[in-house]
């Protein structure tokens, strides 16, 4: 079984475990990149305040597309806050029916966010999209040009066409082991260049073993890779974290061009 050292998390709610703290401490202990998205604004502070001092783990300024219709109010905050961070996240769209109601909001939100990390550049955007690839793709080449920065699409649902496209904008794919379970998931991760592919736990929003997932468990993610490309399991942690720097390099140029 693969270790957790030097594995890559880069999707996962650890504010919304029953103690943050806690919770930061185990990802730190695993050593696990961890990207920590946040929902809310107004959720960054304590993030970014329990985790500047890491070595392992990032906070995500997030306004989440699902919690619009009662959050726009906080848009002025994230964009006051956003010189802080080169991490965005989770932002995007949710057509769902439950949150259908305000798409056209989330969508007018969503372009303010993506201009707004344009102008700023660098900013690695991590991006949620139920129901509504076409309309994130069309935003995120709208807005975002991939020399102003680099969007990671989160729990990615869409056709092989839709990865396609969204390679071809610059994109990186985060993946959890729920979508390498799923047959349909499984084959359009398949049809993704292997050196686009981030993993994710979306913790904890995910199980394993009946109990939310953490960082840690992301290395199923990586045994999950490993059988569907056919390399190894230290191979696929290997170019998993290469295509971290990757990210993280082609961000700090967009940052200073």
């Amino acid at each position: 079984m693969i270790k957790s050292h030097g594995l890559v998390d880069f999707h996962c709610h650890l504010d919304l475990y029953p103690d943050l703290s806690d919770a930061i401490h185990q990802a730190e202990n695993a050593k696990v990149f961890t990207l920590a998205v946040t929902t809310t604004p107004r959720a960054w502070a304590r993030n970014h305040a329990l985790t500047r001092e890491t070595t392992y783990i990032r906070a995500a300024l997030g306004l989440h597309p699902q919690l619009v219709d009662e959050r726009a109010s906080e848009l002025a905050l994230w964009e006051t806050l956003l010189p802080e961070t080169g991490y965005v996240g989770e932002v995007g769209l949710d057509a769902s029916p439950r949150f259908y109601r305000s798409l056209d909001q989330q969508k007018e939100i969503f372009a303010y966010i993506l201009r707004r990390c344009a102008q700023a550049g660098g900013k690695i955007v991590t991006v949620h999209s139920v129901r509504a690839i076409k309309a994130v793709l069309d935003h995120i080449e709208r807005h975002l040009p991939p020399d102003r920065g680099q969007i990671v699409l989160h729990w990615f649902t869409g056709s092989k066409s839709e990865a396609k496209r969204a390679t071809e904008l610059g994109c990186y794919f985060s993946v959890n082991k729920a979508m390498l379970d799923n047959a349909r998931h499984r084959a359009v991760v398949a049809s993704v260049p292997l050196e686009r592919l981030l993993t994710e736990t979306d913790g904890p929003f995910t199980s394993t073993a009946g109990c939310p997932s953490t960082p840690a468990d992301v290395r199923l993610v990586i045994e999950g890779l490993s059988e569907l490309f056919r390399i190894e399991a230290s191979a696929a942690a290997a170019t998993v974290r290469t295509n971290l720097r990757r990210l993280l390099e082609s961000a700090e140029h967009a940052a200073s061009s």
